[in-house]
């Protein structure tokens, strides 16, 4: 048997343990995993403003320059303004989050009605209620739950992957090192 698979198999599960204890400090320390989210989204907004800029630049025509001017501008100033005010952001960002989980429950509630005669379709029905009470929660809370919702949200999803590449790369690992 080649190294290549077996090193393949130690990156990934050393990968999925850094994921793990990654998500494990984000539930932890939910405030700062939460402002840690909204300055990255803050940065690659201020980013795509730059890019816009750059881009504006090169265009064809005056209204069209202009037009991309003025989008680079609000990229940079929006950007620059939330990385300097990171818990508005992070405010703005929750309240999506609640509103986002709030359709997606009353989406999958709604898709269960519509197919409750589907095999599984009761995991439809559970995964609606739980995210729809998850949005209420979230939006009742608002804004304080910007404190805890996105860095915990990321920690459990950053956790639940790391536990998932684990078990996939001890299972690869266990496949490379059977006899064929």
């Amino acid at each position: 048997m080649s190294a290549e698979p077996r090193q393949s198999y130690k990156s990934s599960v050393w990968f999925a343990i850094l994921l793990i204890v990654l998500g494990i400090l984000a539930i932890s320390l939910p405030a700062l995993a939460s402002i840690g989210v909204a300055r990255v989204l803050s940065w690659l907004i201020l980013f795509e403003g730059i890019i816009q800029l750059v881009y504006a630049f090169k265009s064809e025509g005056v209204g069209s320059k202009i037009w991309k001017l003025l989008v680079s501008v609000l990229y940079i100033f929006v950007g620059g303004y939330l990385l300097v005010h990171p818990l508005i952001g992070l405010a703005g960002l929750t309240l999506m989050l609640a509103v986002f989980f709030f359709i997606e429950g009353i989406t999958d509630i709604g898709t269960f009605i519509w197919s409750r005669k589907s095999v599984g379709s009761e995991w439809l029905l559970l995964h609606g209620i739980v995210t729809l009470l998850l949005g209420v929660m979230i939006w009742k809370h608002w804004p304080v739950s910007s404190l805890w919702a996105l860095g915990t949200l990321v920690g459990i999803s950053m956790l639940l992957t790391g536990l998932t590449r684990l078990m996939m790369g001890l299972k690869g690992r266990r496949l490379v090192d059977s006899p064929a």
